[in-house]
């Protein structure tokens, strides 16, 4: 494939995406419907699979629960943007290639880099042979085949994050027979203000979750784990959700990375080494006032948004605007009908303001689904990626038009 090739008297602007998460998918279907009438862009979105991860519901799948299937091609169906399946296995940002599956070669005049994160596997040592994680559908579906087969014994969720939480609560719900312990170095909600804190807390004991903080896992064994200190837990099966990394592409590409390997990012997440690269969601080191951002969908997608119009604007002459970002909520299930969500302040600390309960579940549900009726007003009206869906409300994203 040539970096250019000629339409008319224009040459073709080749915008590569790589990786199609919240965040990647985003990117792709608002610049590409944004450029749809133009015949001198190009976009290409590269991923393993032309299956969507649907990372807010592989607890679910991880339970053996039934979700929709979301296809690739599909999604981008309409927009123009072509889809090339294949793993990224490097990138050379000086000569703006990307290498897939080591024997195919795509040139790029624009790259949006967005190989998001996984599980950290490699900190504790047993991890990486003996745990599941929930970094894809297929890994979900691996961990429902293992509960289903177990019938009793203990299951250790290693990790009291959100996704730990959640697949904690999950797992107890769906089999009471099983005993779930959580295990993590904080409280369950740490983050979150007393009252919801003392909810979450009380409704993960009363669905029968032990739950260990101020805990450090120090080793995974086929059969326990072992706990700094020398105690020892026997667990028929283990899941790790403590810890994130990212793919090393971007620092091997010569990016400049933080101390996580997140691509460093400029006020309109061009990369501050290589302006023609554009970094979005977990692999983005994204800086704000209140700080850097971390991952998540509710930042994710609008990265996605803003990398789009970024380009947009620089193929039209013009100077990429600012990305600005403020959180708004923390949801969090609890099985299926019940949950916690914590409204912040725009730096990610809690508000007073919480729901409990059924509503909450509802509410959660609502922003779980959220990214698909997003994705299909794009394609029909570019202009609705500006606006994001804050518990069944629309908000105009800072510095997005």
């Amino acid at each position: 494939m040539t970096t250019h090739h000629k339409t008319g008297m224009a040459a073709t602007h080749h915008v590569l995406i790589l990786g199609s998460g919240y965040a990647g998918m985003a990117a792709a279907i608002q610049l590409a419907a944004r450029v749809k009438r133009r015949e001198d862009v190009q976009v290409t979105l590269v991923n393993p699979q032309e299956r969507f991860t649907e990372r807010l519901r592989l607890h679910l799948s991880a339970t053996g629960q039934q979700v929709a299937e979301m296809n690739i091609p599909e999604l981008l169906e309409g927009t123009g943007a072509q889809f090339v399946r294949g793993w990224v296995t490097a990138v050379d940002a000086t000569a703006k290639i990307v290498r897939i599956d080591d024997n195919r070669v795509l040139h790029y005049d624009t790259l949006v880099y967005g190989l998001g994160s996984m599980a950290d596997t490699t900190q504790v040592p047993g991890v990486e042979d003996h745990a599941y994680t929930l970094n894809s559908a297929e890994d979900a579906e691996l961990l429902a085949e293992r509960l289903a087969r177990l019938g009793r014994g203990t299951v250790v969720v290693g990790g009291s994050g959100l996704t730990g939480i959640e697949s904690a609560a999950e797992i107890a719900e769906q089999y009471p027979e099983l005993n779930v312990v959580l295990l993590g170095r904080q409280e369950p909600g740490a983050a979150m203000s007393p009252k919801p804190k003392a909810y979450l807390q009380a409704t993960l004991e009363r669905m029968g979750v032990r739950v260990r903080s101020g805990i450090e896992v120090v080793k995974v064994l086929p059969d326990s784990v072992e706990l700094a200190g020398g105690e020892s837990i026997a667990a028929a099966v283990v899941l790790w959700t403590s810890g994130t990394r990212v793919s090393p592409q971007a620092v091997a590409a010569g990016l400049t990375v933080d101390e996580r390997g997140r691509i460093v990012t400029d006020s309109a997440l061009r990369s501050v080494s290589h302006p023609d690269v554009y970094a979005v969601g977990d692999a983005a080191a994204i800086r704000q006032g209140y700080g850097v951002m971390h991952g998540t969908c509710q930042g994710g997608m609008p990265t996605g948004v803003h990398a789009a119009l970024s380009i947009v604007r620089t193929l039209n002459g013009k100077q990429p605007k600012p990305f600005r970002f403020g959180y708004y909520h923390t949801p969090v299930s609890l099985g299926r009908h019940d949950a916690v969500v914590q409204f912040t302040h725009p730096d990610d600390s809690p508000r007073r303001v919480y729901l409990t309960g059924r509503m909450a579940a509802r509410y959660k549900e609502t922003v779980t689904a959220s990214p698909w009726p997003t994705y299909g007003r794009m394609k029909k009206m570019p202009a609705s990626g500006a606006f994001w869906p804050r518990g069944g409300r629309f908000t105009r994203i800072r510095g997005v038009r």
